[in-house]
């Protein structure tokens, strides 16, 4: 689930490197787990400019309202308009079909500084 081509922070969100600079950003499994049933996703703008720690935008569930906060600094590039449309696909797949947003990188190297995957299993327990 928690893959080796991912990297993760501590608010729960995953990165995943696509070419060379761009990354598909969502929520993780144990974030929608917690979360419960999402029925609402805000995210950011394609053409936004995003700083790591930012927040930039929401997912809200039956249960609670989360705030997404950016993993990475540079320019989104793509949104997720099927994930906006049903929220849920952020719960059967949120690692795959349920990414959230594209961004294309400031600097590749910020992904250094980022969780592994053993580390973030380690840190939700």
């Amino acid at each position: 689930m928690y893959t080796p081509d991912m990297k993760f922070v501590d608010t729960h969100e995953w990165v995943r490197l696509e070419g060379t600079d761009e990354v598909s950003i969502g929520i993780t499994n144990h974030a929608q787990e917690l979360l419960g049933d999402l029925v609402y996703i805000e995210l950011p703008t394609v053409g936004q400019s995003l700083k790591t720690g930012d927040t930039i935008g929401v997912v809200e569930s039956v249960k609670a309202a989360s705030d997404l906060y950016s993993p990475v600094t540079g320019e989104v590039t793509a949104i997720n308009d099927t994930v906006v449309n049903d929220p849920t696909l952020a719960n059967t797949e949120p690692h795959t079909a349920g990414w959230l947003f594209k961004v294309k990188l400031a600097d590749v190297a910020e992904l250094d500084s980022l969780l592994s995957a053993d580390k973030y299993k380690a840190l939700i327990g």
